[in-house]
């Protein structure tokens, strides 16, 4: 199973809770405010090294302490993995086995988990950015090396646009451009990948749930019969005056549609929750495969916004991946799933496991 034991002290309202999970069905129960979702953003921060809620730190660390620790005991497969992380003022400290700087990179090779969360349908009717670090999640377990490629073109957009604003040289800013427009090839390359490997599962996975045909088509960011470069080179002026680079994979979407219709636009709020799941099942079902273990699923409350069918397509489709889940639910007679699920009470920022 991903997650053994986990606890977290200092985090939010929780002050110092522990976790001996199920490998396979764990539910969170307890009223609003309890600190269920706290829970479930405390054990996803331990995998991704930030809130998927989009808190600071100081948000994050509880009234009047200084800072939080998480820690979890992680099975990756033969291997059980201590993954530790420290967050304060002073900045995010992340130790994997004991070693130390690997960052937030480090934590989600350890924990490789997806969320599905009331917000959720942002995935689809959200800004692009979003569907960008959705390809990227994929294409980080499925394509060996994309990590450092991400990060070389990270540094190379950021040099381009230092150097738009600076008003260098046309030879220097050409040096850049060049240098640019070739990660931003392999990064695209990536992720066409990343959706190629994705593409049946995407289709498998959104057709049970909303019962009819979902398409997904890659955007690259850019005029692909032009070129990059020589749209680099066309809209340098243009650039200049934004001080940013305006074409490239950091511009990339995916194109979504369902029943024949652009789905951002056309698909009620249920179904743009649906949709999205799909795609975070998808995700999870493609990583899963690639990396031969389980994902942990965290479930913040997965019937909102669904009708009861609705929801039972969902957790069908849940149950099929064989995944961990921990969900949380106001009620602990909630028939999420197919067996008894290991039962945990939380109340006023406490952790108890239900009897």
């Amino acid at each position: 199973m991903p997650i053994q034991q986990f606890t977290a002290q200092n985090f939010r309202c929780l002050e110092n809770i522990e976790l001996e999970a199920d490998p396979q069905y764990n539910l969170i129960y307890g009223q609003n405010a309890s600190g269920k979702t706290s829970v479930l953003e405390a054990i996803a921060y331990l995998g991704r090294g930030k809130s998927f809620r989009g808190a600071t730190t100081a948000d994050l660390v509880r009234h009047g302490e200084k800072e939080f620790v998480l820690f979890g005991e992680v099975s990756g497969g033969a291997h059980t993995a201590k993954v530790g992380v420290r967050n304060s003022s002073d900045g995010l400290e992340t130790r994997v086995d004991g070693e130390k700087g690997g960052g937030a990179a480090a934590l989600v090779a350890a924990l490789p988990l997806q969320i599905i969360d009331p917000d959720v349908h942002e995935l689809v009717a959200g800004p692009p950015d979003q569907r960008r670090r959705y390809l990227d999640w994929i294409a980080f377990h499925v394509e060996p090396g994309y990590l450092e490629v991400w990060r070389r073109f990270k540094r190379a957009l950021k040099q381009r646009n230092a150097a738009l604003r600076s008003g260098a040289s046309g030879a220097a800013l050409e040096s850049w451009s060049a240098e640019f427009a070739e990660l931003a090839v392999l990064i695209d390359g990536g992720r066409r990948n990343a959706l190629e490997v994705a593409q049946d599962a995407l289709c498998e996975s959104g057709a049970e749930l909303l019962g009819s045909e979902v398409g997904f088509e890659y955007r690259a960011g850019w005029n692909e019969e032009q070129g990059l470069l020589a749209a680099l080179q066309e809209n340098v002026e243009r650039d200049r005056q934004q001080g940013s680079t305006q074409h490239g994979p950091h511009r990339a979407d995916i194109k979504l549609s369902y029943d024949e219709r652009k789905a951002r636009k056309l698909v009620s709020r249920g179904q743009q929750k649906l949709l999205a799941c799909a795609m975070v099942l998808a995700a999870a079902d493609t990583a899963q495969t690639a990396l031969e273990r389980p994902l942990l699923l965290l479930l913040d409350d997965p019937g909102a916004e669904l009708d009861r069918e609705a929801l039972q397509r969902l957790m069908r489709r849940v149950v099929a991946l064989g995944s961990q889940v921990i969900a949380t639910s106001l009620e602990p007679e909630t028939p999420l799933f197919p067996a008894a699920a290991k039962t945990f009470h939380v109340e006023h920022g406490q952790l108890r496991e239900a009897p």
